[in-house]
């Protein structure tokens, strides 16, 4: 078979490229897996009672703020490597930025704080649940991600499952902190980001299995 005839077989029957589909998808898939993990955090651990009073306070939207940017990050780093031949360009310091403000801020609570209270700013009450807690809230998010992502023709599977599980753990730690009670520059710092993490390293061991098309 000619290289011209078999390129038309290929073609036959093939139309154009749905407009902004990418989009739509990741608009369905976080969308909805975000309404899903609001339901499971109120339904299973409830919306911190004072919410309202919390929203008065800096650090609950310096803690927002860095959930917000890593998630906007993450669906860029996600976005990219949706699509064969993206090049990632400045992802990585989209990425870094968020955790580097954090740290900066969290070094300077420690170094401003007394001795015996920099246990409490690093640890603070819920240490041992916090990186669990937003695990399983990003799970309805990861499984929306990946539906997004494999219906996009991803090739670098394995970074391209870290990607999905980065942006699940950040819109998981988002949703997460309706509930936490947790404000020190120090904990967010720490614990949210190894929340994070958790979804990100499942994907990555799990995208080259998930993600094949």
């Amino acid at each position: 078979m000619k290289t011209d005839d078999f390129v038309t077989m290929l073609a036959t029957g093939a139309g154009a490229v749905e407009s902004h589909a990418v989009a739509r998808r990741y608009t369905v898939a976080i969308g909805g897996g975000a309404f899903a993990a609001a339901l499971l955090m109120a339904g299973q651990l409830g919306v911190r009672p004072d919410l309202a009073a919390a929203t008065l306070l800096t650090m609950f939207w310096v803690k927002l703020g860095f959930s917000a940017a890593l998630a906007g990050a993450g669906l860029l780093f996600a976005v990219r490597l949706s699509r064969p031949g993206l090049r990632l360009t400045w992802v990585p310091s989209a990425l870094a930025a968020p955790v580097l403000v954090m740290w900066l801020l969290a070094a300077a609570a420690l170094t401003g704080a007394d001795p015996v209270e920099r246990s409490r700013l690093f640890f603070g009450d819920t240490w041992t649940s916090c990186p669990l807690l937003v695990a399983i809230l990003s799970a309805p998010v990861f499984a929306g991600v990946l539906w997004a992502m494999k219906g996009l023709a991803p090739t670098r599977l394995r970074l391209a499952g870290a990607a999905a599980g980065l942006l699940s753990g950040a819109v998981g730690a988002l949703v997460y902190c309706l509930h936490c009670p947790e404000l020190a520059a120090p904990f967010i710092g720490f614990w949210y980001l190894l929340g994070m993490l958790i979804p990100t390293s499942v994907g990555a061991l799990l995208g080259p299995q998930l993600l094949r098309w």
